[in-house]
């Protein structure tokens, strides 16, 4: 086995999952960026996260279908949108550390493009596909589930994400739209936390934190709808 697979193994680990062939993982951790413009399609992980993105759309609808019984189809688009969104694969990617093993250009690397939402959300779903290349649909699946699974929740089923909601309901009582400050930024940069406070004119604001900006945002304006009970815990 090559040291650069060795040093694959606590990756494996994380995942769940131990490659017969690691050339997969690593391809999926490769950035186009690394890779020479002739052979990007080749040895990036472009093509893999177009696999990975088909492969997560099908394992999450099977789950919510499953799980959700007797929601209708516009529910369950709603909850599949929202947990196949670029944010959502981030922050699998960012919660098994990703960014950390991502292969990437000189400039991309002095960019920051390890915390990159977008990139770790491509990541995340090349990873998938990898597994799907590796080991078939069955290891995909199990991927996806121990991954995804945890973030299917019928209190939320049908309706809108909370950023969505709050400016919804701003909106509808002719306030300005809110606004999302961040107010902090904890831990190291491989692994960061932001603490983001949700403004709107004439309530008091309500922070959060989270692993990303948009984390923090989103539960910043759910802490601020519960508070001020625009959404009510049954919901």
């Amino acid at each position: 086995m090559s040291t650069k697979a060795r040093s694959l193994e606590p990756l494996e680990a994380r995942i769940g999952y131990r490659f017969s062939d690691p050339v997969w993982l690593e391809k999926a951790l490769t950035h186009s960026s690394a890779v020479s413009p002739a052979r990007r399609n080749e040895n990036s992980y472009q093509r893999l996260e177009f696999l990975g993105d088909r492969v997560l759309g099908l394992v999450i609808a099977d789950m919510l279908r499953l799980r959700l019984p007797k929601a209708n189809e516009g529910d369950l688009s709603r909850a599949l949108n929202a947990l196949v969104r670029k944010e959502t694969c981030a922050d699998v990617a960012m919660a098994l550390n990703l960014g950390s093993h991502l292969r990437l250009g000189d400039s991309e690397r002095r960019s920051g493009g390890a915390r990159k939402m977008a990139i770790l959300a491509d990541v995340c779903e090349a990873v998938i596909g990898a597994v799907y290349c590796d080991g078939g649909f069955s290891a995909a699946a199990k991927f996806v589930q121990a991954q995804f699974g945890d973030l299917i929740d019928p209190e939320t089923l049908g309706r809108n994400d909370a950023k969505t909601a709050l400016q919804e309901w701003a909106q509808a009582r002719g306030l300005e739209p809110p606004t999302y400050e961040e107010v902090n930024r904890l831990g190291p940069d491989h692994a960061p936390s932001f603490e983001v406070a949700v403004n709107l004119a004439g309530f008091k604001p309500a922070e959060a934190q989270g692993p990303s900006k948009k984390v923090a945002e989103h539960q910043a304006a759910e802490k601020f709808l519960r508070r001020e009970k625009i959404w009510r815990q049954a919901e």
